[in-house]
């Protein structure tokens, strides 16, 4: 089987070099950018498993670039960033980034991250990359949700792997908790607000009325719940 490929964009040539060690020690296969053009032309070429996206880049503007590889990537894409006010992780974390991780950086950390990350976005137990539910298909394999007309509509892979969650456990509550353990990333006020977000944007794409969602509800002060009938294949 080939070693998951990490893409690792940083202007800063000591901060490439010690992750593409760690990760490459670990098994992970990496490709280095300074600069967001070259990054995003070898995204169009080779699709990888992991983008590790350094929020400022010198030709770019990195919350804009995450945004964008959310939405159209179907790969985990991590926030490294020397910025660690709780709203600059709680804008990466809105605009679709499936973690954050502030400098200094711990090598060892970013590998189990993405390990982490990467254990997370496997196939639900079912075993299947579609499920079809209440006149929608959710495709995992592209990250699409397509209606029963045949319309698309692109969700990032954070918002996929929440609704993967859903989708795997029908009507059964899903605490904060579990949502943590199952989705990675650090508990906190930052992690509530991105969940908060996510669901409120597949709530937006799936059409539900905000004042009285159908299939996703909220529990409050305990979790969530799907109420839709799941058919995997």
């Amino acid at each position: 089987m080939t070693a998951p490929l990490v893409m690792i964009l940083d202007d800063e040539p000591a901060i490439r070099e010690v992750l593409a060690d760690a990760l490459e020690e670990a098994g992970f296969r990496t490709q280095c950018f300074s600069r967001a053009a070259p990054f995003e032309a070898a995204l169009k070429r080779t699709p990888p498993a992991v983008c590790l996206v350094d929020l400022s880049l010198p030709d770019t503007d990195g919350l804009a670039l995450v945004h964008r590889l959310a939405l159209e990537q179907g790969a985990v894409v991590i926030i490294i960033s020397g910025r660690a006010q709780v709203h600059d992780r709680v804008t990466g974390l809105e605009l679709g980034a499936d973690d954050y991780i502030t400098k200094p950086l711990e090598p060892a950390e970013v590998v189990a991250r993405i390990r982490a990350r990467l254990r997370s976005g496997r196939a639900p137990q079912s075993g299947g990359q579609t499920a079809r539910f209440n006149g929608w298909t959710a495709h995992f394999d592209r990250y699409i949700l397509e209606d029963s007309g045949g319309c698309e509509t692109p969700i990032s892979h954070a918002e996929g792997e929440v609704l993967r969650l859903f989708l795997d456990s029908p009507k059964r509550l899903i605490s904060r908790t579990q949502m943590q353990e199952s989705l990675g990333g650090a508990a906190g006020e930052s992690f509530d607000r991105a969940m908060d977000v996510r669901i409120s944007r597949l709530r937006q794409k799936l059409r539900e009325d905000p004042k009285n969602p159908r299939l996703i509800k909220t529990i409050y002060g305990a979790g969530y719940i799907f109420l839709g009938d799941v058919d995997w294949s």
